[in-house]
């Protein structure tokens, strides 16, 4: 749900905030009459599919069944990008993923801005860990995002927290980027961050590599 703010001259605003309800289970369909619009060329020409507030697998039988509905039965269904962003998601993801990734290639994505206001920001960390287990036991590849190195993509300067969450994100298969001036500096400092963390780590597990930095930075 977006919100559009009114300024006092009565000129629009563009939406630029959200609103979450973290204790309430909002009973809504996933997809809007503009989206099964939108199935109709999507059935045809996309090979991926971003479903955003999915919060069952209910809501991927909908989705599944608004395609068949669209496309024949030689076609091989799109790959789908799972929006985990509610509580009611992360409760009902092993549905979810079961459901999804029986029927078509799937993906999750970690959407942790909005997790983190759904949860309560102590418990977004905890969470995303038990996110990741539950995808590698799957074999269901994920997607971090929500401000990886925000600030060197927007102002051309990384904090030291921004470039300790993009370690962390080497557990995932594939980490997401916001828009900015700086993008470029921002993907080539990721790319080396991951390549020098995947000698340390695969995924979830430590590699236990030897450890031989300091030889490198002290050497006379």
């Amino acid at each position: 749900m977006r919100v559009v703010q009114t300024p006092p001259d009565g000129k629009k605003i563009r939406p630029n905030r959200g609103l979450n309800f973290p204790d309430t289970d909002l009973d809504v369909v996933p997809l809007t009459a503009k989206d099964r619009k939108d199935l109709d060329f999507v059935a045809c020409h996309a090979d991926m599919i971003g479903y955003s507030v999915v919060q069952s697998d209910e809501d991927v039988a909908f989705l599944q069944a608004e395609l068949a509905q669209r496309m024949t039965a030689d076609q091989p269904m799109p790959a789908i990008v799972l929006k985990i962003e509610t509580r009611r998601a992360v409760r009902n993801l092993p549905q979810i993923v079961i459901r999804a990734a029986g029927r078509q290639p799937t993906a999750v994505m970690i959407a942790r801005g909005d997790l983190a206001v759904e949860l309560g920001y102590e418990r977004i960390a905890e969470m995303q860990e038990e996110i990741l287990w539950l995808c590698e036991a799957a074999h269901v590849p994920v997607i971090w995002t929500t401000q990886v190195l925000e600030g060197l993509t927007k102002g051309g300067i990384p904090t030291r927290a921004e470039v300790s969450d993009a370690v962390m994100a080497d557990r995932a298969e594939c980490v997401m980027l916001n828009k900015g001036p700086y993008v470029v500096q921002a993907v080539n400092l990721l790319d080396g961050v991951l390549l020098r963390m995947q000698a340390h780590q695969d995924k979830k597990t430590p590699r236990l590599r030897a450890l031989r930095s300091w030889e490198e930075l002290f050497a006379v």
